[in-house]
């Protein structure tokens, strides 16, 4: 009770503020493959009497259609021959909370269930769980932190739309990171966000400004894997509903503006014993010359997976054609595969130490899934683990130079045949899911390929 966030609810909490006129709706939700939040609102009484028990249904095909919501042929999930029926709607009440910035409502987490009563394996939430279940078999938590950049613009979602989002005024002139003028500029925004998401069990560390003019920074607070994933995709989705109710907008794209920094996801992970008492990344192997740092077996061996699967990973981290123009030399975002200690080069950042010991990995997207990238990360980590991976030497300096690291996936189109590649994953998510995403992949490079763009309209219109 007192560790709990505040806004987080209990079940009998929450039938006091219905019966108090408190709360009269509650949103059942569930994030779909891009990472938003799909579901319903259901009035609070009903919600009580008939939703908490039996759940709900939703059509399958939200889990195969593409970002326009178009029907997408070629999944076996979900198609026009089995008549795209339901999957049922699971409420997790440790999900349960009071949404501050919306009036008298309530938000719960859903799991998708198949008529089985089995967790759709396909589903981003479904796969989280299932890596932290084999995690917990192996004898280990995963605490995770992301850190999640966004561009915030003077002009609201109907006017970007009406512009084409061309000529968007951001809410900075210049460069603003760690720049409290220019965060003072923006606090009417920032400010609302930082204390509706901390009202709404989603607890706030700090925000600052970021590389980019208008680009900036807002910390959630450290927790577990699932719980860092449901407070990830809540606040993502938050963001842009306050911004909507200021008349204002954001944008988590990678990369915007081709002229300004990309917006990443940092993900930083640790692994714990089961009671998350003792960080387990602690040990006495020392990490390299300059330091006194020591870290456990147990770090090299995730480590070393983590960075061997990196290339197969990359559509979990970077899931658009837009996601891998981030990757520019010297542009904050990693161009190699390399580990450093506290490098903002360096792909894989080690920071912290004692108990706030972990890997930073800087090569998500702001546009990335987080459900997505955390399970992948942690079968990874744990392949390394269970065979004894180790990573390549770690690198002082400038990761940008190293010439002799493999790089990162430079297009989709490469990261898909990583994927489709990979044995690892296949056999960690087996093929049904896999092909799943890989689908999903191609058909977002498909639409890609197919659009003739503004660039390509100024370049060639006249000259071409």
């Amino acid at each position: 009770m007192t560790n709990r966030p505040r806004g987080c609810l209990h079940i009998d909490e929450l039938r006091q503020l219905v019966a108090d006129g408190q709360i009269d709706t509650v949103l059942a939700v569930f994030p779909d493959l891009y990472g938003r939040l799909m579901g319903k609102r259901i009035t609070a009484a009903f919600f009580l009497e008939q939703t908490l028990g039996a759940g709900m249904h939703a059509c399958d095909y939200l889990l195969t259609v593409d970002m326009e919501m178009d029907v997408v042929e070629g999944y076996e999930f979900a198609n026009w021959a089995s008549g795209y029926g339901d999957i049922h709607c699971v409420p997790d009440l440790s999900t349960l909370r009071q949404i501050s910035w919306l009036e008298r409502s309530a938000m719960v987490l859903c799991d998708l269930h198949t008529p089985d009563h089995e967790l759709v394996p396909e589903a981003p939430r479904s796969m989280l769980r299932q890596q932290l279940q084999a995690l917990a078999e192996a004898g280990y938590a995963a605490k995770v932190g992301t850190e999640l950049e966004f561009y915030l613009f003077k002009d609201s979602y109907d006017e970007a739309t009406a512009k084409r989002y061309q000529d968007l005024e951001t809410s900075g002139s210049y460069i603003e990171d760690y720049h409290i003028l220019q965060g003072t500029k923006s606090e009417a925004y920032h400010g609302a966000v930082r204390r509706q998401m901390d009202a709404s069990g989603i607890p706030i560390e700090f925000s600052k400004g970021e590389w980019g003019p208008g680009q900036h920074e807002i910390n959630l607070r450290y927790a577990g894997a699932l719980e860092m994933a449901d407070r990830h995709v809540i606040y993502k989705h938050g963001c842009k509903e306050i911004a909507w109710q200021q008349d204002v907008s954001v944008s988590f794209m990678a990369k915007w503006d081709s002229e300004l920094a990309g917006s990443s996801m940092h993900l930083h992970l640790s692994l714990w014993d089961p009671e998350i008492s003792t960080n387990q990344f602690v040990g006495d192997v020392r990490i390299d010359t300059q330091t006194a740092l020591g870290v456990s077996p147990l770090f090299r061996h995730f480590l070393g997976g983590w960075m061997k699967h990196a290339p197969e990973l990359m559509p979990f981290y970077a899931p658009y054609p837009n996601s891998y123009k981030r990757y520019i030399h010297q542009s904050w975002a990693p161009t190699v595969l390399g580990w450093s200690r506290d490098n903002r080069t360096a792909g894989f950042r080690i920071v912290g130490d004692g108990p706030s010991l972990r890997i930073e990995c800087r090569i998500p997207g702001a546009d990335a899934n987080p459900y997505l990238a955390m399970a992948a990360t942690i079968a990874a980590g744990m392949d390394g683990i269970e065979k004894r991976h180790e990573p390549p030497p770690i690198f002082e300096g400038d990761v940008y130079g190293a010439a002799e690291l493999p790089r990162v996936c430079t297009t989709l189109h490469e990261a898909i045949d990583a994927m489709d590649s990979s044995a690892f994953l296949r056999q960690t998510f087996s093929d049904r899911v896999v092909d799943h995403y890989l689908h999903f992949f191609r058909t977002e490079q498909l639409k890609s390929d197919q659009a003739v763009t503004t660039w390509e309209r100024a370049r060639y219109f006249e000259r071409g």
